[in-house]
């Protein structure tokens, strides 16, 4: 019998930019989905949750916004960058993670398929937003020795996906963690953290959480498109550094913003894609 959620310590609202298509991408198929796919998470503490409505309401009020939403991509240049400045100003830490999904076109996860699920790719980049932001998590409450410690994750409904499938793949996780049993060792999500009833979902108006998340996301797809975007704009993701999370050794690279594939030197994509992801760490020297 499953248990009931336990009290939790932090808020993770997770968005996206692009979407998760394989079957067909761009620019390699002349008509596809996107070349890139974003998910982002922004973590925020539960004692500063409600003040996150205010926070945005002042973003938008300082940008002279009419609605008091913000919808990252209808903004202009200006306004995107001083969202970003405004947002890195605020008591979060942000996560992203970004794939260029060439090398992925057309291929298949059978193992995820005769499992039932029908939006592995999606839940694979949602896999290691949850193994960097549980990571944060725990080594926050050991470190303050705080008597709550899990994390509440908040998804903005998009695209489609079913997010009670993401919840249960996010227990599977958990199980597999308990049990040593991992396919990608690498990582893995710290259990200690997690519980599939903590896991949200709702319309990106009805929380004003997952609008810093759609700013994120959007901020690192706009760094790196430039088929649906415009030229590369790296200038608002950078904005973001004083936000982007770091592992214990005060690296973002691969944690804070991570980039998919992993051996990043092999992916085809040219320098202005690349500005972003350098100014991160990534350094793109092939190794032999």
């Amino acid at each position: 019998m499953l248990s009931s959620p336990p009290d939790y310590q932090f808020v993770a609202y997770i968005d996206e930019s692009g979407d998760p298509g394989l079957q067909r991408v761009r620019p390699i198929d002349e008509t596809g989905s996107t070349e890139w796919f974003a998910v982002s998470a922004v973590l925020v503490d539960r004692s500063n949750d409600t003040e996150v409505p205010r926070w945005v309401q002042g973003i938008s009020k300082n940008i002279n916004l009419q609605a008091r939403q913000i919808h990252f991509a209808k903004l202009s240049p200006t306004r995107r960058l001083s969202v970003c400045r405004q947002m890195a100003q605020l008591p979060i830490r942000v996560f992203v993670v970004i794939s260029n999904k060439k090398n992925m076109r057309q291929y298949r996860n059978q193992r995820a398929e005769k499992a039932g699920a029908k939006q592995w790719f999606y839940n694979w980049m949602v896999r290691i937003l949850i193994e960097r932001v549980s990571d944060y998590c725990l080594r926050r409450a050991e470190r303050y020795e705080l008597e709550r410690r899990h994390v509440k994750f908040v998804f903005s409904q998009s695209g489609g996906h079913s997010y009670s499938q993401t919840a249960a793949y996010h227990e599977l996780l958990k199980y597999q963690a308990e049990n040593s049993n991992l396919v990608l060792t690498k990582w893995s999500p710290k259990r200690e953290v997690l519980h599939w009833g903590l896991v949200e979902d709702f319309p990106h108006h009805m929380r004003a959480g997952l609008q810093l998340a759609d700013v994120a996301a959007s901020a690192f797809y706009m760094g790196a498109d430039k088929l649906d975007t415009g030229p590369c704009a790296p200038e608002y993701a950078m904005a973001l550094r004083d936000r982007i999370a770091m592992n214990r050794f005060g690296t973002q690279c691969d944690y804070g913003v991570v980039l998919q594939p992993d051996k990043d030197w092999k992916i085809d994509i040219t320098e202005d894609q690349r500005q972003v992801f350098r100014f991160y760490g990534y350094d793109f020297i092939e190794r032999w």
